[in-house]
């Protein structure tokens, strides 16, 4: 806790505000067969766009190296294609659910509902070990993280445009294919959870190491106090602060029915603006907690400015109980009750 907070005023709890908007993808259908061979032959994948390149996780500075993604679904499966520009591609993880980011590696986090609850992470390395993880919220709370869970039936391939694990060349980089079945999303055996014409929160991030070579063999590099040099997040929707548990910030991934080759327009919903004011409410109160040892009782002392969406003024009500707070309101675009909890978590009546 700093000086600066235990001395804030209402206007620094309303300037916790994120202004980054995230990034948005729509996914086209296909009805190839894909081949998930760490390429890009299939002729769906030639057929779509490819993302912005991705960012450092703040979003202030261009990565050293290129990454970017391109989606496609089925009924089966969600595929992802990504091309990562690398001129030392290596990795010595071999162990399913080992600390995958101790390697340079891509990682995939999916949020189906967009409540910040309940969400996957799958992280795969330049030799195709992985590391699948489901967490039940975010860090910023007392969560649960089941390491055991499993992508049963993932399918993931890896190509490299060099050679792996030699220092004495430059390569240019590896591409991995991925086809995540919609089946290891499901919350229960009769959910049709499969997003067609809707669309997901996800988010793509890659970790990078600068490295050394000792022994002939790569590996993380160290100080010179011996600690390891502090790794390089770069992603494709940015977070705005290092950490890729806020879920509120990921991307939105739009699952089109329409072919590839078709066109289709997606933009994000009003009400999901909506959500992002409510969550910046929700982190002003979580600093209010910090500097004054209580919760606020009052949206004034979060938020000293009219809150507008697309137009329309919004008036958010505050509750205090006995468990803790929420904060609700009455969308303005689709009359559902929007409420956030204490714990951050998103409901809609």
């Amino acid at each position: 806790m700093t000086a600066f907070l235990l001395v804030a005023t209402t206007a620094t709890f309303a300037q916790s505000k994120n202004t980054i908007t995230p990034e948005t993808y729509i996914a086209y259908h296909t009805s190839e067969s894909i081949e998930v061979d760490g390429t890009d032959a299939d002729a769906s994948w030639n057929k779509v766009d490819w993302t912005k390149p991705f960012i450092d996780i703040e979003g202030v500075k261009k990565p050293m190296y290129n990454t970017q993604v391109k989606m496609l679904w089925d009924d089966t499966y969600f595929y992802i294609l990504a091309k990562m520009e690398e001129p030392h591609v290596w990795a010595d993880i071999t162990e399913h659910d080992a600390i995958i980011f101790h390697n340079n590696d891509f990682e995939v986090f999916v949020d189906p509902n967009g409540d910040t609850f309940n969400y996957y992470e799958i992280e795969v390395n330049a030799i195709n070990t992985v590391w699948d993880l489901f967490v039940s919220k975010p860090y910023r709370e007392n969560n649960v993280v089941l390491n055991d869970w499993t992508a049963t039936g993932m399918k993931s391939a890896i190509t490299i445009d060099g050679t792996l694990n030699n220092p004495n060349d430059t390569d240019k980089g590896w591409t991995l294919e991925m086809a995540i079945p919609w089946s290891v999303f499901k919350t229960a055996y009769f959910e049709q959870n499969v997003p067609k014409d809707n669309f997901w929160r996800v988010n793509f991030s890659r970790v990078n190491w600068d490295h050394q070579i000792t022994d002939g063999k790569y590996g993380r590099k160290k100080d010179a106090k011996g600690d390891y040099l502090p790794e390089y997040n770069w992603v494709w929707s940015s977070q705005g602060v290092i950490n890729m548990h806020e879920p509120e910030k990921w991307g939105y991934v739009y699952f089109s029915s329409k072919e590839v080759g078709a066109k289709d327009t997606f933009e994000i919903p009003k009400d999901e603006k909506i959500k992002w004011e409510l969550f910046t409410l929700y982190r002003a109160q979580k600093q209010y907690f910090e500097a004054h040892n209580k919760w606020s009782t009052s949206i004034a002392k979060l938020s000293s400015s009219p809150i507008v969406v697309d137009g329309k003024t919004i008036t958010p009500k505050l509750e205090n109980h006995s468990f803790g707070w929420a904060i609700s309101v009455k969308s303005p675009f689709t009359n559902k009750v929007m409420v956030i909890r204490e714990d951050g978590k998103f409901v809609i009546n």
